[in-house]
């Protein structure tokens, strides 16, 4: 029987770093190179609603499509939006069958339990990435960071693959986890908005 994860805690904490961003803050730069705070989370809010299908086996253009192919946006209400969509993505992850079988994410095809922890690890990631481009506290679920760190550490260790996020960043052994994560994510852990 594969071990189901609660995201619960995770995507609280996505949703209030999201509450806690301003309108001032949409244009600001982020650790994604190409995006703005908005695409961040224009990025979240769409992520967070094909993950659902991911979880449901309702594979269609939700989980055909590469997170890549297009810069995403707000739309006015997005915070109520995002709230809906980690909500639902919650639920849908909350379901036994979720972690069972074989499903599409991105257009890869992959086990459940697999597809998981790729979404528990997108919150992670991008919780921290919102969190630095708008000067919030980040207090990431222990257990989901715990659980990113040993996704990226495996596919770290499978170079036939290559670099997922981009180049890992060298962080030392006894870095806090987040900082570690980060590293192997391809981003610098001492990331700060550049001065404008």
């Amino acid at each position: 029987m594969t071990e189901m994860i609660d995201f619960a805690a995770q995507a609280r904490e996505v949703s209030r770093l999201a509450a806690g961003t301003t309108e001032q803050q949409l244009d600001a730069p982020t650790p994604c190179e190409k995006y703005a705070v908005r695409h961040l989370l224009g990025h979240l809010v769409g992520l967070a609603a094909a993950f659902q299908d991911v979880a449901r086996k309702d594979l269609g253009p939700a989980t055909r499509l590469s997170p890549d192919a297009m810069r995403p946006d707000v739309d006015p209400g997005w915070r109520a939006e995002l709230d809906r969509n980690l909500a639902g993505m919650t639920a849908a992850w909350h379901a036994p069958d979720a972690w069972q079988g074989e499903t599409q994410a991105g257009g890869v095809t992959l086990p459940g339990a697999v597809a998981g922890r790729v979404a528990l690890n997108e919150l992670v990631l991008h919780g921290w990435d919102l969190a630095r481009a708008t000067g919030q506290e980040y207090v990431p679920d222990p257990d989901a960071l715990q659980l990113s760190y040993e996704l990226l550490s495996s596919w770290a260790e499978d170079s036939a693959n290559g670099p997922l996020f981009g180049s890992v960043v060298p962080v030392p052994e006894d870095a806090p986890l987040l900082d570690r994560v980060v590293g192997l994510a391809g981003r610098r852990p001492d990331w700060v908005p550049p001065v404008r």
